[in-house]
């Protein structure tokens, strides 16, 4: 895995590896992607029902996990709010594998989403995410208060979600620290291409 640190308003974050090693446009919206173990997985399991991978994404969530000194100290993963409707929402049931394995609270219910934020996937003007997303979650009450909370997704994009979710967390929920999680992140070289076929799925 490529680890690569994520820099906010959180305590600490993390994206365990990159989403693909290239991605090259074919036209008409086809690609020709070679994926990382990580970005292959996740792919399967998202786009191709292959639930096969959900254990194998916990796998490296769980290994990644035991390396951070934080990770006993952990009161709550808290899963990001979907933002497409599945049967099977890939993150909450890796997220589910990770916090029996590690003994830790998994909570799906205490974030909550106040505004639909599907727009923001046509807007690359970070001014205008960020007005959009202001005020877009809330908590259910303050059972963390003074307590640590690692927030965890599948890909990690600009990281202008993330940050307003941890300030809700921080002035709404009273919490201690936030920490983040998320299984991969876009290459420099191909991240336009893979956004555009991400969001056509």
């Amino acid at each position: 895995m490529n680890i690569q640190e994520l820099s906010g308003n959180w305590k600490a974050g993390w994206a365990l590896d990159l989403h693909t090693i290239s991605s090259i446009s074919l036209g008409n919206g086809h690609f020709d992607t070679t994926y990382t173990d990580v970005g292959y997985a996740l792919n399967r399991l998202k786009y191709h029902q292959d639930f096969t991978q959900i254990d194998v994404l916990a796998k490296y969530v769980i290994e990644f996990m035991r390396t951070r000194m934080v990770t006993p100290y952990l009161n709550a993963i808290i899963p990001t709010p979907a933002s497409v409707h599945r049967e099977i929402q890939p993150v909450y049931e890796i997220a589910s594998k990770v916090g029996k394995e590690l003994n830790i609270i998994v909570d799906t219910q205490y974030l909550i989403k106040k505004k639909d934020t599907n727009q923001l996937k046509e807007i690359e003007d970070q001014e205008q995410r960020e007005n959009i997303l202001s005020g877009a979650f809330d908590v259910l009450d303050k059972r963390y208060t003074n307590r640590k909370v690692m927030l965890f997704d599948d890909l990690y994009r600009s990281g202008t979600t993330l940050k307003e979710i941890t300030k809700t967390l921080y002035k709404s929920g009273r919490v201690q620290n936030v920490y983040v999680a998320h299984l991969q992140r876009p290459g420099a070289r191909d991240e336009k291409s893979i956004y555009f076929w991400l969001y056509q799925h």
